[in-house]
């Protein structure tokens, strides 16, 4: 299942994206401990998304699925931190949000999917 997926694609693109986002945080806005929260967060998304394509059933591959699921909602929650905070402007803000939400819409599409074709089959 290593073949183009678009959402490990995408899930490995936004990582990079926070990874260069928290570089920012950390060197020029001196901020520690809201940016390693996002760091964390931000970056499992992807990381559970890859272990999921290797999942063993479906119902293992929902799991991890879901897991990233949760962690892009933690994700949101941080970047709207940062954003009121005034740590990230609006342009940094709205451009993450934008590729979150993405990720988030094809997560929620591809469970409402497997879990479809789970009960399609019994």
């Amino acid at each position: 299942m290593t073949r183009n997926n678009v959402l490990a694609d995408k899930s490995i693109d936004f990582a990079i994206r926070i990874v260069n986002c928290y570089q920012y945080l950390m060197t020029e806005k001196k901020e520690y401990i809201i940016s390693k929260q996002m760091f964390r967060s931000g970056t499992s998304i992807g990381a559970n998304i890859h272990e999921g394509i290797q999942a063993q059933s479906k119902n293992d591959f929902i799991s991890k699925i879901s897991i990233s699921l949760k962690e892009a909602s933690e994700t949101s929650y941080w970047l709207k931190v940062l954003k009121r905070t005034e740590y990230i402007n609006e342009v940094m803000y709205s451009s993450l949000l934008s590729d979150l939400d993405e990720i988030i819409r094809i997560l929620i599409a591809t469970i409402k999917t497997t879990k479809k074709n789970i009960n399609e089959q019994t």
